[in-house]
């Protein structure tokens, strides 16, 4: 009787030191997200949105501006890439940024927009455009073997002085559209001063910060979705025709 007593205390204190041993190392655990966000930001000077755990044991998802990294839990060794689910083949990483820099389409303040339809407009995309980015010259070849869709082009001068000046005088003129298409399609410079209203242009760097646009071009699709650079007419297309 005494040494069945004796091993049910034993079994009593072995179940109370693995529980409390458990607790603390899940504290533990749960502390290190706040510790490793102080502790990245430190290193890399720039603001970590978040810190969360990973699926993979030990390695945690850092969201830094429109990135995401993968850090241990003591910020010594990241990793960039994408993680992918074997399993299913599922890129868990391209997921997740799709979902974080999401934008609400239908709150974008069109009228700050330059709209040019192709064909009958029925589809709609908006577009972050530096008028001396290359890329986005490519993008609008591209576009023009795109049918049926209207194009939002939010002027985003973020490539030098002269950006601003250009994306100035496309503002100003009297025919938005026809003077953005002259030049970014026929290298034909806008001839307005550039001196009426152009807040909005202000205003699209503003928004394009909070959004987390960081090149040019950017698409925004009507389901929020985010195309980075100058996306092919194939991809675009497939794109589109999810939307349907």
């Amino acid at each position: 009787m005494q040494k069945r007593t004796l091993i049910s205390l034993v079994a009593a204190i072995a179940m109370t030191l693995a529980t409390a041993m458990f607790t603390q190392a899940y504290a533990r655990t749960d502390t290190i997200p706040a510790h490793l966000k102080t502790v990245l930001q430190q290193r890399f000077g720039h603001p970590v949105s978040s810190v969360t755990k990973s699926p993979v044991a030990g390695l945690y998802e850092v969201s830094i501006g429109p990135q995401i990294i993968y850090s241990d839990a003591s910020g010594d060794y990241f990793l960039v890439g994408d993680l992918i689910q074997a399993r299913t083949g599922r890129n868990l990483t391209e997921e997740h940024l799709n979902n974080q820099n999401r934008v609400g389409f239908s709150s974008l303040p069109f009228d700050n927009a330059v709209k040019v339809v192709h064909g009958n407009g029925s589809r709609k995309i908006a577009v972050f455009s530096d008028p001396n980015c290359p890329y986005c010259r490519v993008f609008e070849n591209t576009l023009k073997s795109v049918n049926n869709v209207t194009v939002y082009t939010f002027l985003y001068p973020v490539l030098s002085a002269d950006s601003m000046n250009k994306a100035r005088a496309i503002w100003c003129s009297p025919d938005r559209a026809k003077a953005w298409s002259a030049w970014i399609l026929g290298r034909r410079a806008p001839t307005a001063s550039g001196n009426c209203n152009t807040s909005a242009i202000n205003a699209n760097l503003a928004l394009g910060k909070r959004f987390n646009v960081t090149g040019t071009p950017t698409i925004i699709l009507p389901n929020g979705h985010r195309l980075p650079g100058a996306v092919p007419l194939d991809e675009l297309n497939r794109e589109l025709a999810a939307l349907h």
